[in-house]
């Protein structure tokens, strides 16, 4: 771990004696309102794209300082058993505004190009309820700025789906300087716009602001930085800062990172600023592994990549902070997930649990302040491919990986966490059971609304790549 952070490393023991200290300010009666200011916390999501495993401070990364991040973690929880509910960019986005395994609403893949196409015209389901239209009905202001990618159609706007304002752009990508883009446009609301900043910092500014505007009530800002996704491109003011990387790509993707560190410091500084930086809960994860051929992240130790169940596709980085309700300066190490924000955020602004539908996530908080044993997931289940052939799922300290008919690995996590020995043959009986609740599962979900297209070829990662 990074030396400057001096995290503690604890077991769940000590970790649960600590968490007591938090437990008792939930008990007293402060959740969800802040006396002093008579609101609810205000929620902030800030979700990086496409970034490795290993290219954070506090989870190793030695030539990418990110501090403002990093700080995240200093002033609350880092997770060390964090995924995401799938290894690509929009299905992940699906699950984590709806806090359910998106394949139960049929989204399996990615939205978008090519113009005309039927991925062109599919998004997010309306009859879905995303976080920002509940926390909506509980009197918060919503905002959205950044990377939307869940439908291009006006109808699947992010307004469509509880946002009161929108700063960015539809699809899963964007250039970083201006580019009028009559396909994939910058937007405001409905309506596009010429950009002049640096794209990254535009989104900065736009967080920045919204926070000044609605300070004044609790406010839920949803901010999925496109950072460090392709193009790679940077200003030079941040790729000076990376000079000793003598990689092109890896120096470019390092500058990209700084700039989402850099903003990540300035919205910090500006809820310290405006006096609700205790009363705000803040997470940061990542949307799925890093994509290491294309833009030089790396996910080590983790095997595999963007696309992959492996380890190195749906494992993330994920930090929480909520200073003065949740313990600071800890590792913890039960089984998370994305889907687990969307309750957690609920429960921090009712104090309750709200949440009248069926949903997958859990909500962490009681588990963190000790108020439940155990993990909050005692599984986690991904399904993917072209043809929906490969499984995963992770119960305890055991993954198993299904790859059609062709082959199936079994590996113990807690000693292999790069996914090297697969111990199928030693433990075919913890195999098979797993493969019942994998069959389980994939009996309760429903057939994707639209089908992967065919797609040119391109450089491969290994086996795992679905196409």
């Amino acid at each position: 771990m990074d030396s400057d952070i001096n995290k503690r490393i604890i077991g769940r023991r000590d970790f649960l004696k600590i968490a007591g200290v938090a437990g008792v300010t939930l008990m007293s009666g402060s959740l969800p309102f802040n006396k002093k200011r008579g609101v609810k916390p205000n929620i902030i999501i800030i979700l990086a794209d496409d970034i490795g495993y290993g290219d954070l401070g506090v989870y190793g990364c030695k030539d990418i300082p990110t501090p403002g991040i990093d700080s995240i973690a200093r002033n609350g929880i880092l997770f060390k058993n964090a995924y995401v509910s799938s290894p690509l960019c929009s299905p992940t986005r699906a699950g984590l505004m709806t806090g359910r395994y998106q394949q139960r609403f049929g989204y399996e893949f990615n939205v978008g190009p090519p113009p005309g196409s039927l991925r062109q015209q599919v998004g997010l389901p309306l009859e879905e309820t995303t976080l920002a239209e509940t926390l909506r009905e509980k009197g918060y202001s919503t905002g959205i700025i950044g990377k939307w990618h869940l439908g291009m159609l006006k109808k699947y706007n992010p307004l469509r789906h509880g946002f009161d304002s929108f700063f960015g752009f539809m699809h899963g990508d964007h250039k970083y300087f201006d580019e009028r883009n009559n396909f994939n446009p910058i937007l405001r609301n409905y309506s596009p716009l010429k950009e002049n900043e640096y794209l990254t910092d535009a989104f900065t500014r736009e967080a920045l602001k919204f926070i000044d505007n609605t300070k004044e009530k609790p406010f839920f800002l949803y901010l999925p930085y496109s950072a460090g996704h392709t193009p790679l491109q940077a200003p030079e003011k941040y790729l000076k800062r990376f000079e000793y990387i003598k990689n092109k790509k890896r120096r470019i993707y390092a500058a990209m990172i700084s700039a989402m560190d850099d903003g990540v410091k300035l919205i910090l500084k500006k809820l310290n600023d405006n006096g609700i930086l205790e009363n705000t809960v803040i997470f940061f994860l990542n949307d799925n592994g890093g994509p290491i051929v294309s833009n030089a992240s790396r996910n080590y130790p983790l095997r595999g990549g963007k696309n992959s169940l492996h380890e190195g596709g749906i494992r993330v980085p994920y930090l929480m902070q909520w200073k003065g309700k949740i313990p600071e300066n800890i590792e913890y190490d039960g089984l998370v997930s994305s889907l687990d924000i969307f309750p957690t955020a609920v429960f921090a602004a009712e104090g309750i649990e709200s949440i009248n539908k069926k949903i997958d996530g859990v909500n962490i908080i009681p588990f963190i302040t000790n108020k439940k044993n155990g993990d909050p997931h005692s599984m986690l289940f991904w399904r993917g491919g072209r043809h929906l052939q490969y499984f995963a799922v992770r119960k305890g300290k055991w993954k198993l990986l299904l790859f059609g008919n062709k082959r199936k690995e079994l590996f113990d996590i807690s000693v292999d966490l790069g996914e090297q020995n697969n111990i199928i043959e030693k433990y075919p009986d913890i195999a098979l059971e797993l493969e019942d609740l994998i069959i389980k599962w994939n009996s309760q979900i429903r057939k994707p609304l639209w089908k992967i297209p065919k797609i040119r070829k391109r450089k491969r990662i290994g086996k795992e790549l679905f196409n």
